[in-house]
């Protein structure tokens, strides 16, 4: 495990005293990047050797180049909605850069900027470790979320994720602004965030009222419920692949799968 995570992994614990009520701060993403032993660590295919060189990528002026690199993060650290190792300090550096010029870069076809598509991508990978999904495995593998393992670890850092998410709920991009909203949602599971869920619910409904994007609104009206709140009842949604078309280069990684 790498000095990094190993800081920033047991943020729940780290947490516990009374009055903790700010959530910790995100480490600057040069220093995920150099700090991490990369090598060390599990990816879908092999070792993280070659993450470094993916993720300085994030920072190029080139869109698609942003775009494929991303795309490239999602296979080796999140391929089939799998946690890593290599996972939780990837989701670091790119929580880390969402503040950096090269976030404003245009996604080719779309006026948007790439910053949404971090964002994005943030929300899928951590939905990957939701309760419902991490719950379902722990059925059928007793222990796959006892404190110490990868999984405990990577849910341990929703906390200080939601830090670098939070300031962009209020973006003046829509698209931005609904992808912050989708990550913030995910990640408020965790209990230290329980205190931003009445203000998030706000959120959440200017999503299910005004967004054009069923599975973002099907999610926001999934965790209203969840969190006790009256929401109308569902119109029907329409069934449209949320991963084709030139808006997202058919990068279904890019987008989040709720």
């Amino acid at each position: 495990m790498s000095e990094v995570w190993s800081r920033f992994g047991a943020v729940h614990d780290s947490r516990s005293g009374a009055g903790a009520s700010r959530e910790p701060d995100l480490p600057p993403y040069q220093v995920v990047l150099a700090e991490t032993d990369w090598a060390s660590l599990e990816t879908a295919f092999g070792n993280g050797e070659d993450l470094p060189t993916i993720l300085a990528r994030l920072l190029e002026p080139d869109p698609k180049v942003q775009v494929t690199a991303l795309s490239e993060l999602g296979e080796m650290v999140n391929h089939q909605s799998t946690i890593y190792e290599a996972t939780a300090p990837v989701a670091m550096y790119v929580a880390g850069i969402l503040t950096h010029p090269a976030a404003t870069t245009p996604r080719p076809y779309r006026n948007v900027p790439i910053r949404a598509a971090l964002l994005n991508w943030l929300a899928s990978t951590s939905y990957d470790a939701s309760d419902e999904i991490a719950g379902r495995i722990e059925q059928w593998f007793p222990g796959f979320l006892t404190p110490g393992t990868t999984m405990a670890a990577f849910r341990d850092l929703r906390p200080v994720l939601y830090r670098a998410v939070a300031p962009f709920l209020q973006d003046s991009h829509e698209d931005v602004r609904e992808a912050a909203v989708i990550a913030a949602l995910v990640l408020a599971e965790h209990p230290a965030l329980a205190e931003h869920r009445d203000h998030l619910a706000v959120h959440a409904r200017r999503v299910l009222d005004t967004s054009g994007h069923d599975p973002n609104r099907r999610f926001a009206r999934r965790v209203l419920e969840a969190w006790g709140h009256d929401v109308p009842s569902p119109e029907p949604f329409r069934e449209e692949p949320w991963d084709q078309g030139p808006h997202n280069d058919g990068r279904g990684d890019l987008e989040p799968p709720f």
